[in-house]
């Protein structure tokens, strides 16, 4: 119970409740998305990032689909 009052409280400390109700969160969210976005382009892990192992995956899937009707 002691998490969850000060969970509460934290919340309460966000402006707008008036005015906005739930959806004075959303800038959070916003910077949340754009913060993950950002990760996942620039980070690598080892030589890759993200988004080179999708564009692997979907260039070899799309050959494997070519090969598959060119049977």
């Amino acid at each position: 119970m002691l998490i969850s009052r000060r969970v509460k409280r934290l919340l309460q400390l966000v402006p707008g409740k008036r005015r906005f109700g739930v959806y004075r969160f959303l800038p959070f969210f916003f910077v949340l998305g754009g913060a993950m976005e950002w990760f996942m382009i620039n980070v690598r892990f080892g030589k890759e990032t993200f988004y080179d192992v999708y564009r692997r995956k979907q260039s070899e899937r799309q050959y494997e689909a070519r090969m598959e009707k060119s049977e």
